[in-house]
Parts: C-alpha cells; structure tokens; sequence
C-alpha cells in the first residue's frame, strides 16, 4: 500500500543515542517533560519517578526537568498548567523557561503537549537537538502536520515514536499477537470529545482508531463517515475486503473496547489496562532508539481520521486514503520548507 512507501518509515537514527548509551551504569537516563497541559504529564513522571526494583523496565530513567506549555488557546488544557508546574515542583523537577532550556539538560524527551497544533514547532527544536522523542497523541492536528513531523525526524536522523496507550492493552495486543486467528473484522469505541482547532478524531478519538489498527493492521483503502451531535461513526474497507469500524461516544455511558471478529472466535477487546504498559515500551525505545511500531501504521491510521473528516464533510460518502495522503504530502513540504536539503 502506498502509505507505507509515502514515508521511510524504518529509521534507527542510532547516531543520536549516544546521550543515552553513554550514561554511567550508576547514572538515571534524564527525561524532560515538554507540555503540563495534560494530566499524562504528572501521571508519566509519578511513575518513571517511582522506587523500582532493578530488574523493572522503568529501572534508570528519571525525570528530571519540565517545559510547562503547552497550549495557551484551548482553555480546558492551558487551565491545568499551574496546577501541573506545582505537583511536578513538589516532585523535585525542575521547571525550565524554554525548550532549548530543557534540552541542554536531557538525554531524551516525552513531548506531552496537549495541543497537537504546538507538535510541529515543538518536535523540530526536539530534533535539532538530537535527541530520540516519544510524542503524545495526537502526532499533530491535522494529517499535514503529521507527515510534516515524521520527515522531519527522518530529515534530522532522529528517533521517534508516537502512540495511544490503548495500543498497549493486554486484549488488543494478545489480538495482534494472534489469539483469535487471522483478524476478519473488527468494531472498537472510545470516548469522543471533539476540540474544533483539531480534526475531529485526532483530539481523543484516536484512541479507538489506536484500538482499531492495533487489531486490524494497516491496510485499508476507504473511509465512510457519519456524524451525530452525540456520535461519530467511521466505516473503514481495507484492500483485502475486511471492514472494520470506531463509534466514537459524547452521550450515556462510555469507555473503551469493541470486539474483534477472528478466524477462530468473535472476542471483546477487553478493559484499559492504565498507562504503564505504554510507559514500558517508551523506555524500551528510550534505550534501543527503535521504534515499537512502524511509522506506516501511524501514519495510516491518521490518514483514516483524516479520510473520516473528509467524509463526513462531503456528506458520508467514501473517501480514499490515497488521496488524503496526496493532499497532506504537499502541505507538509510546505511546513518543511525551512529545512535545509
């Protein structure tokens, strides 16, 4: 499928983990934080920050510094900011005045910005920098700056990784591993606020459309959407004939899941199993600089909430991925104009 070959989307950029494989034995790995608009910023660093034993995954890393914004337009995330600066001050991190402030002081990085519109900027300084990057939902606010930010990572030889934790539910993930055969089918939910300066799934439906991929691979060639005040619903048919669908939910009762319909058995995706989980992979990633998941995944499933933005503007009718990506390709060169070839 031509998403996977739009984007190089294995790349190591093992050149600039020398901050990170050059720590002493005896020395934490520093993270800095960009981004207290969210509450995965405290919830993140609560945990890298916790007594492990020696043999836990999240042994050796430390947060250590902090750039608090973070959105400054979207009231019900820049309200959270000084609430979050003191919970991470009486935490004994430091809080910075700038990034270029944060990154002299940091091996690695997790951008936390809730904002997604702030990516771009954010991660090219990131970048610049060298140093690998774990950048939270969403990548970016619209499939453009998505792109934007992934060639930019390749154009700098940087390592990135991004995703929802929902990724990392022990349901979804066994399902990806095979336990229910080949996947035929899957139907997944989760929370849908919608933040208007976003396209329409980025701001928290990716969290089903996470679910969704994780099940289902990439893959899929049309998007149909229709959209309610209470309800978003996308239907996705991927080239191998298989559909699989998100509900996004804004009335009565909520959560995420879905089931998944297999070779060898119809099955619920089973509950959210926290933040840990995904907190595990970032430190893996942290320390090989390789991402868990291959760029053509994340990108594609951006480009199908793309598609079901699209769709539901031109009245439900299917949309192509193919052409989302075309139109995106172009106004992320644009973003990118600045880097030097």
């Amino acid at each position: 499928m031509r998403v996977g070959l739009v984007v190089a989307t294995a790349f190591l950029g093992m050149s600039v983990l020398a901050s990170v494989a050059t720590v002493a034995a005896d020395e934490p790995v520093r993270i800095g934080i960009i981004g207290l608009d969210t509450s995965h910023s405290p919830a993140f660093a609560k945990e890298f920050n916790a007594e492990h034993s020696a043999d836990d995954p999240l042994a050796g890393f430390r947060v250590v510094a902090a750039y608090p914004f973070g959105s400054k337009s979207i009231e019900s995330s820049s309200s959270r900011i000084p609430g979050y600066i003191e919970e991470l001050d009486s935490m004994g991190i430091e809080i910075v005045d700038s990034i270029s402030n944060l990154l002299s002081k940091v091996d690695c990085v997790l951008l936390e910005t809730n904002d997604g519109t702030l990516h771009h900027e954010q991660a090219l300084q990131v970048f610049e920098a060298g140093k690998p990057v774990f950048i939270d939902k969403p990548v970016g606010s619209n499939l453009a700056e998505t792109l934007a930010i992934y060639a930019a990572a390749k154009h700098f030889d940087v390592p990135m990784f991004s995703s929802s934790s929902l990724r990392y539910s022990n349901g979804a993930q066994a399902i990806r591993s095979g336990s229910v055969g080949k996947v035929l089918g899957c139907s997944a939910h989760s929370p849908c606020k919608i933040e208007p300066s976003h396209v329409d799934l980025y701001w928290y439906g990716i969290h089903g459309v996470e679910t969704l991929y994780t099940c289902m691979g990439v893959g899929c060639d049309t998007v149909s959407h229709t959209s309610t005040d209470d309800f978003e619903f996308a239907v996705g048919r991927w080239s191998d004939g298989r559909i699989g669908t998100f509900r996004g939910i804004r009335a009565g009762s909520s959560g995420y899941g879905g089931m998944v319909y297999g070779e060898k058995a119809v099955r619920e995706i089973g509950k959210y199993d926290g933040y840990r989980p995904l907190l595990v992979e970032i430190a893996k990633f942290f320390r090989t600089g390789e991402s868990p998941i291959d760029a053509a995944e994340t990108i594609e499933l951006y480009a199908f909430m793309q598609a079901a933005y699209e769709s539901k503007r031109q009245g439900g009718i299917p949309v192509e991925i193919e052409a989302v990506m075309q139109s995106a390709e172009k106004q992320a060169k644009i973003l990118n104009s600045s880097l030097s070839n």
